[in-house]
């Protein structure tokens, strides 16, 4: 199987599982209108990188990819309220996300909120849930599901959003921008990579491995998104480009300029690609989706 066609199957599997999950709960919950608004923007499209990530940490490792499909569609529960919350007028006040309305657009700021705040709960309670299942590793699940509620949190995430909106018209520093994104973006990457690892027992050398290779993936893509915002088109990236420099933020780019990112993205990129040579020909994939990450086009 070539690339393309293990992400198609991989994206596939995330979107089956997460489809069936907000069946279920529109079949079970009262509050149908806030099912709906979660649901706009989970099942909206987007790569489904993290997730893809989680599923291919089990299938190098020989594992049935079914054993850690909670933390893939928690993960992404997690990243989608973060870009609804982060679309919100008293943040990034963005009306497009993915080439559609953003949630507070369709269904009003106050929905889009409460939205966003169920979709955080949600994969808590899926992750809490699959741990009361998991008699074999219920330890390991657990260290897996605090590691991804530390990435999200105000150690990870949310931290990083908070140093955005500070730093929003004024110049930072490199120390902070390289801080703010590997919180922002960063952590919840690491998670995606790591927590499946965690949770069906890497080796701590292998979980080294991938730490390192999570960390690179990870500044590889924001730089690409900083790239993005000045090369796209709204039509290609589905939403409004040129916001990094309306804002006055400070980017890849307005640091070292568009080459100077292009030439440090192609860097981190192979840093993280020789970060996995320790798994051989299993971690192809992971290679793989390095290369895809520093030259996509949305």
């Amino acid at each position: 199987m070539n690339f393309k066609e293990e992400l198609i199957t991989l994206s596939a599997m995330v979107n089956d599982y997460l489809l069936k999950h907000f069946d279920n709960l529109s079949d079970n919950v009262s509050e149908k209108k806030l099912i709906e608004a979660m649901r706009y923007s989970i099942m909206g499209g987007g790569k489904r990188i993290r997730p893809v990530l989680t599923l291919a940490i089990a299938k190098m490792m020989s594992k049935d990819v079914s054993e850690v499909m909670p933390f893939a569609a928690a993960i992404e529960m997690i990243h989608t309220y973060s870009l609804i919350h982060d679309d919100l007028p008293a943040m990034d006040n963005d009306d497009y996300r993915r080439g559609k309305l953003t949630n507070h657009k369709v269904f009003g700021v106050a929905m889009a909120i409460l939205a966003g705040d169920a979709l955080l709960n949600e994969a808590f309670e899926l992750l809490l849930k699959s741990a009361t299942q998991s008699a074999e590793n219920a330890k390991q699940f657990a260290e897996a599901s605090l590691f991804v509620a530390t990435a999200a949190g105000k150690q990870g995430m949310i931290a990083g959003q908070v140093i955005d909106m500070e730093s929003e018209g004024k110049q930072t520093t490199e120390t902070t921008l390289k801080d703010m994104h590997k919180k922002k973006t960063g952590a919840l990457i690491k998670a995606s990579i790591l927590a499946p690892a965690i949770c069906l027992g890497a080796s701590s050398e292998h979980i080294k491995a991938l730490n390192n290779y999570s960390e690179n993936i990870g500044v590889a893509f924001q730089i690409k998104d900083d790239i993005l915002d000045v090369e796209s088109t709204t039509e290609e990236l589905g939403k409004a480009i040129g916001s990094d420099a309306k804002n006055k933020k400070t980017t890849y780019v307005s640091l070292y300029g568009l080459e100077g990112a292009k030439t440090m993205l192609n860097e981190v990129t192979q840093r993280a690609i020789n970060d996995i040579d320790i798994f051989g020909e299993r971690a192809w994939f992971l290679k793989e989706i390095a290369y895809y990450i520093a030259n996509r086009t949305h």
